[in-house]
């Protein structure tokens, strides 16, 4: 399997959203409800500078199959060093490593951008997710029980964290 991360374009966008809208009926990997709109996220794809915060999409076969974001923590100056990490993998591909990949490579780009923690927010039950993040040192640092109401069911949200500083 032939794969490569790059930025992100704008001719992307609507990939990244289909991939993202696909994990939704699951109610294991986003909190939305209802499919979100291309035309909705694009201030959202703006937001993420190459500089500072960018958005990677990973091609498999020069398809676009998984992207990763570095996102702000907080919103805040004083939280700059800090950004949160979102990974989302298309179903055909899951399994296959992309993850393991991306993050892999997120972890290890993240000091050009000048981090030194990195976050992710991923629900209790979503196994995998938090099997992959702890699998690179990601600790978890805090729970929140019942935030979130997926269908009928109350869901944990877990907060994970990996110092930079100590790798």
């Amino acid at each position: 399997m032939s794969r490569s991360h790059r930025l992100a374009t704008l001719d992307d966008l609507p990939k990244i959203v289909a991939i993202y809208n696909a994990t939704i009926p699951s109610h294991q990997v986003t909190a939305d409800l209802e499919p979100v709109s291309v035309e909705s996220r694009v201030s959202w794809f703006q937001d993420h500078q190459p500089q500072t915060r960018p958005l990677w999409v990973l091609e498999v076969d020069r398809q676009v199959v998984a992207w990763l974001s570095f996102s702000s923590f907080y919103g805040r100056p004083a939280y700059d060093r800090t950004a949160e990490v979102s990974l989302y993998v298309d179903e055909s591909v899951r399994r296959a490593g992309v993850g393991t990949y991306l993050l892999q490579e997120a972890i290890a780009f993240a000091p050009q951008l000048n981090l030194d923690r990195l976050l992710a927010f991923i629900f209790g039950h979503n196994e995998p997710s938090l099997a992959l993040f702890e699998k690179f040192g990601f600790e978890r640092w805090g729970t929140l029980p019942g935030v979130a109401k997926l269908g009928s069911i109350e869901r944990d949200l877990c907060i994970l964290g990996l110092s930079l500083q100590s790798r």
